[in-house]
């Protein structure tokens, strides 16, 4: 009880070292998401809508890499960007950067896969008429993107909330820097084990909280869809 008073304490209390591990979480989750979009909504349209050798492998390896283990993306990642690897001359290893480039790899294959289903069962249901209408490729993608944006803005939160969540990967490529690199999740951990249980309850509760937040948005989002559809 007195821990949980204690958390409540940091968080009304505007706690600097709190609210800025929040901001970068927030900050590098945001990042990660919104590159991972950049990629993986066009793949998941390209895999939707265009037809091509080896596409069945493509998709199910895609389905595959959505649980990807986040500790072997952070090695991954590391090896890349660690002075012997081929990144290495960036030296952007144990910096926000890498952080944002291990959540994007781990979120990227979850966009384009609920993407491509998205799309895919779009096309399904307006395929005669786009058909009718003579509509090419670059306009097919973007009715049917158009048509879909509750369902893809729903996707993009929930990877958000999976960016959000991450522990592993960030642990490796950030190393937990205070002041630098430490999120919500490695300073949950961190905290923990060092027996500073306020900061950590602190910090899990504004992580629920934006939790919350997010499948709130989600779901008011899908909601909205379906009544916009009706």
């Amino acid at each position: 009880m007195a821990e949980g008073a204690s958390a409540l304490s940091l968080i009304a209390s505007g706690d600097p070292a709190l609210w800025a591990i929040v901001r970068l979480s927030l900050a590098v989750s945001v990042s990660a998401v919104l590159i991972a979009a950049l990629v993986g909504f066009p793949l998941g349209a390209l895999l939707a809508l265009v037809p091509f050798r080896g596409r069945t492998p493509i998709i199910v390896l895609l389905n595959a890499c959505m649980g990807l283990p986040p500790v072997v993306v952070g090695l991954a990642v590391f090896l890349l960007l660690s002075r012997s690897g081929p990144l290495g001359s960036f030296g952007i290893l144990f910096t926000p950067t890498a952080m944002v480039i291990a959540q994007a790899i781990l979120v990227a294959p979850i966009l384009a896969a609920l993407a491509r289903q998205t799309i895919e069962d779009l096309w399904t249901e307006y395929r005669d008429e786009l058909n009718a209408m003579g509509a090419g490729p670059a306009r097919r993608v973007a009715a049917l993107l158009w048509d879909g944006r509750f369902s893809l803005t729903t996707i993009l939160l929930a990877g958000f909330g999976r960016a959000a969540a991450e522990v592993g990967a960030v642990m490796i490529v950030g190393g937990n820097i205070e002041g630098f690199t430490r999120t919500m999740t490695t300073a949950i951990a961190l905290e923990t084990s060092k027996g500073d249980l306020p900061l950590a309850m602190g910090l899990g509760t504004v992580l629920i909280a934006i939790v919350i937040v997010i499948n709130g948005l989600a779901w008011g989002a899908r909601r909205f869809g379906e009544h916009h559809a009706g």
